[in-house]
């Protein structure tokens, strides 16, 4: 697996970031209120990472199995191309996406944590991953980022694409 900071020249050609999100756009620990309903803790910085990568272009995208009024609503703030929620297969959803955007899985770079993801990792042309990645998708990801999941480690990613396409 090559460090994460020699990335640059295998993200130019990215078009499309797909995010798991519990472990990576959140530290993967689920909170309820009172109610039984489902918190979620998002990072700023991440934030203003896929905000910026969109002024570049590259379309943006969360897909995940789990289904929260959290997630949704922070795809919205952040103008995300798509909330794709409840999907147990990823590689397909994500492949119709990409072709409807008119891009193919080689133009896209999924981020993820857990074996879920593994059908798409292997299919999109960077599959990257976090530290706390389970050790099949360690296996199965070119990167990893150097910061963990809910703490920033989207931001890196989007920096790395951004640098690439400068």
């Amino acid at each position: 697996m090559l460090p994460f900071v020699h990335a640059g020249p295998h993200f130019a050609k990215i078009r499309l970031l797909s995010c798991d999100v519990d472990g990576v756009l959140t530290d993967g620990g689920l909170y309820y209120d009172k109610d039984g309903y489902a918190l979620a803790r998002f990072h700023v910085l991440d934030g203003m990472g896929l905000k910026r990568l969109q002024q570049t272009g590259v379309r943006t995208c969360f897909v995940t199995q789990s289904r929260s009024a959290a997630i949704s609503a922070r795809a919205g703030v952040l103008g995300i191309d798509r909330c794709l929620m409840g999907v147990d297969d990823k590689r397909d959803i994500v492949a119709d996406l990409a072709a409807e955007f008119g891009f193919t899985l080689a133009e896209v770079c999924h981020i993820a944590d857990d074996v879920n993801d593994l059908s798409l990792l292997r299919a999109v042309g960077v599959p990257v991953t976090v530290p706390g990645g389970v050790p099949e998708v360690q296996a199965a990801c070119a990167f990893t980022t150097r910061t963990i999941g809910g703490s920033g480690a989207v931001r890196e990613l989007c920096e790395a694409i951004i640098g690439s396409q400068a």
